[in-house]
């Protein structure tokens, strides 16, 4: 049983209301060999006092104190702590599925190294959820149903933090928890995409995602677009970007702009083409916008879209086909 045991990492931080509902879920879990390994990351309110009881209740359950400050500190140390050969992160406020781990780990059992767990994710709170978080649930889900979540890597973060479980050596070839990179989860499945773990398949809810309007995603600076642009970026020009071939930006936007200082700032030469007839021919940063259709006068073009909206990408997507560009080759969608 031992070497089938399932380490479960939490941080936690002023969830206290939350944190009953979250433990129970995994108490209520219908595979029983696991471990929590929960990290206090500097609570002020009572959520220690919770974890405490619970721990004095179940011997699978272990607490610590922070030795650093955050959620990346937090991660690391409960992974030097853990003892299980497959690990899985889980939010404090957030409710497992019955079956979450049975699934997950069967999958990983089944499918072998070089694969990660994952499960479709539903958001729950006590108003409405939010359309933008709606979008993600759907986009997330849809990716996660024939496992192709990595095939749109740059539009979003495509592993949900709390919903993914893998091999214990699988996530040392990843560099586990080390780098101080935000948002700490999707830097995580950029070092997936990039040791080639393939994503298990998979149409069950496994994930009950709490949103409020004070949780970390929200509210800390850490979650903030610059960043997610910056990780982009940074991993685009590691494993994708090739330098003998043209770099073309495709939209002049917020987001367009951003990227374009963002590659200015690197020294990265690239075209800038749009289809907005109002910034055609207009200078920006000292680059001139282009017509789309210039694009036909490049040799072997790479292009990053940074258009949001959805009826222009279905546009881009269509003209990018005729044009024979395949995705996460010769195209890279940004949002």
């Amino acid at each position: 049983m031992q070497e089938l045991l399932v380490s479960i990492l939490i941080p936690f931080k002023n969830t206290s209301e939350f944190l009953p509902a979250c433990i129970d879920s995994i108490l209520a879990q219908t595979n029983t060999n696991w471990e929590i390994i929960a990290i206090d990351d500097q609570c002020t309110d009572v959520s220690l006092s919770i974890m405490k009881q619970y721990e004095t209740k179940d011997s699978r359950i272990h607490v610590f104190k922070n030795e650093g400050s955050g959620i990346i500190e937090a991660l690391k140390m409960a992974y030097s702590l853990c003892k299980g050969n497959y690990i899985t992160r889980m939010d404090s406020d957030d409710i497992m599925a019955e079956n979450k781990i049975d699934s997950m780990l069967e999958g990983l059992i089944s499918h072998g190294l070089g694969h990660l767990a994952i499960g479709k994710v539903k958001y729950f709170c006590e108003g409405e959820i939010r359309d933008g978080y709606y979008k993600y649930e759907k986009w997330l889900n849809r990716l996660t149903h024939t496992g192709a979540n990595f095939t749109e890597i740059y539009k979003e973060c495509p592993i949900p933090s709390p919903c993914w479980m893998l091999h214990r050596s699988d996530l040392e070839k990843c560099n586990s928890f080390q780098p101080k990179r935000y948002p700490e989860d999707y830097d995580l499945a950029f070092r997936f995409y990039e040791q080639g773990l393939k994503c298990i398949p998979s149409n069950e809810v496994l994930h009950f995602w709490r949103d409020y309007d004070y949780r970390a995603s929200r509210t800390s600076e850490h979650y903030a677009q610059n960043y997610f642009l910056e990780i982009k970026l940074r991993y685009f020009l590691k494993l994708n970007y090739q330098q003998f071939r043209p770099l073309v930006v495709w939209g002049a936007g917020k987001k367009g702009k951003n990227l374009a200082q963002n590659l200015l700032n690197k020294r990265v030469n690239f075209y800038w083409i749009c289809n907005n007839p109002n910034k055609i021919g207009k200078e920006i940063y000292g680059k001139e916008l282009q017509h789309f259709s210039t694009l036909k006068e490049y040799k072997q073009p790479q292009v990053i879209i940074t258009v949001a909206n959805h009826e222009a990408q279905s546009f881009i997507r269509d003209y990018l086909k005729e044009l024979q560009m395949n995705t996460l080759k010769d195209y890279f969608f940004f949002c």
